[in-house]
């Protein structure tokens, strides 16, 4: 069977009309109290035709902000705010997951309210962050101690419940990828532990399969997805081993493949390269592909992906942004509209909203 970009597919529970996802994207629109509002109910009402909308990374408690202006799913308002996101979108027959993220060492007490910074050891990020104050290197992180690291896994669970039975959404991704808490576990260059979710990879990839495990058991694993980002070497969570990258990464899909989760989504440069199809073999269900970070996903390669069978959908970002009615462009061979990046992380409408349909241009 020729399988098109623009065909069907199920990722677990989750039915998408085609298969053009739009990748988890901050934009940082939700104010100083975390809750989605019209504004972004607006943005992602517009992008509804995509298979599936990946939500930008939402934090799970308090300490887990990254970002001024971040959304969460901690508060009854902000669930009330992601509730009206997902009704937007469901009106107009589209799917949504939110992206639970835990932003780890990656956040500065002047962007999660004066709370502790945690990350699986204590080492600091060697740069400097947004803050409400500027920009401020980044702290020592408190090294959360075993008990504590539970704990934050309860809040995966609960931010993924919330999301799902009070909130309404489709499902949730699990953020483990990009140098946020997740990934600071699996990296040896963050994860400097002699515990059990230490030292070595099947102790590194403990922790993520612990939390995807959990959440899986309380929303159903056929509504959940886990992001990676193997390599991407990003905000100091360091991978430039490959052999320990495939041990860890590989032990952790070993332990994921029974559950049957939605999907497996990897950012790497190379999907179809040998890393990213052994850990695809290795989880054993769907895969996300997003070639990522360095150079947009064009309409070209993200119909060469699913062509090849390289993958079963491809996450795109900024062509998203710019593009609400992307599938449309895509299928009938339109011009699309150019991102602004300048406008990507300002506050209001513009750059976000303002992007025109095909039948307003």
């Amino acid at each position: 069977m020729h399988m098109d970009i623009f065909t069907p597919v199920s990722l677990g529970d989750l039915e998408l009309a085609n298969r053009v996802v739009m990748a988890p994207l901050t934009r940082m629109r939700s104010g100083a109290g975390g809750v989605p509002g019209d504004l972004v109910v607006e943005h992602y009402r517009q992008r509804a035709s995509l298979g599936l909308i990946i939500t930008e990374g939402t934090y799970p408690n308090h300490e887990g902000q990254a970002f001024v202006g971040q959304p969460g799913i901690v508060t009854d308002e902000q669930v009330a705010g992601w509730r009206r996101v997902a009704e937007a979108v469901h009106a107009r027959g589209g799917r949504i997951v939110m992206q639970v993220m835990h932003g780890g060492r990656v956040t500065h007490p002047d962007v999660n309210g004066g709370r502790r910074v945690v990350a699986p050891s204590a080492v600091a990020i060697d740069g400097e962050g947004h803050t409400e104050k500027g920009r401020q290197p980044y702290p020592v992180p408190h090294a959360l101690t075993a008990e504590e690291a539970r704990a934050a896994l309860d809040d995966f669970v609960t931010a993924s419940r919330r999301a799902v039975q009070e909130a309404g959404l489709d499902g949730v991704e699990i953020h483990g990828a990009n140098g946020y808490l997740l990934h600071e576990f699996l990296s040896p260059a963050a994860n400097r532990r002699t515990d059990e979710y230490g030292g070595s990879p099947q102790n590194r990839a403990r922790f993520v399969a612990e939390v995807v495990t959990a959440v899986a058991g309380a929303v159903g694993p056929g509504r959940v997805g886990l992001r990676i980002s193997p390599e991407h070497n990003i905000q100091d969570a360091v991978e430039t081993d490959r052999d320990d990258v495939l041990a860890t990464y590989g032990h952790l899909m070993d332990r994921l493949r029974p559950l049957g989760l939605a999907y497996l989504s990897v950012l790497h440069r190379e999907p179809a390269g040998d890393l990213v199809q052994e850990l695809r073999r290795r989880f054993g269900g769907k895969l996300i592909a997003n070639s990522g970070f360095s150079s947009p996903t064009t309409r070209e390669e993200a119909v060469a992906l699913i062509e090849a069978a390289h993958a079963d959908a491809v996450a795109v970002g900024r062509a998203v942004i710019a593009n609400p009615d992307l599938v449309e462009r895509w299928q009938g061979g339109h011009a699309e509209n150019a991102p602004r990046p300048e406008l990507f992380y300002s506050p209001g409408a513009e750059g976000y909203t303002d992007y025109p349909f095909l039948q307003a241009v």
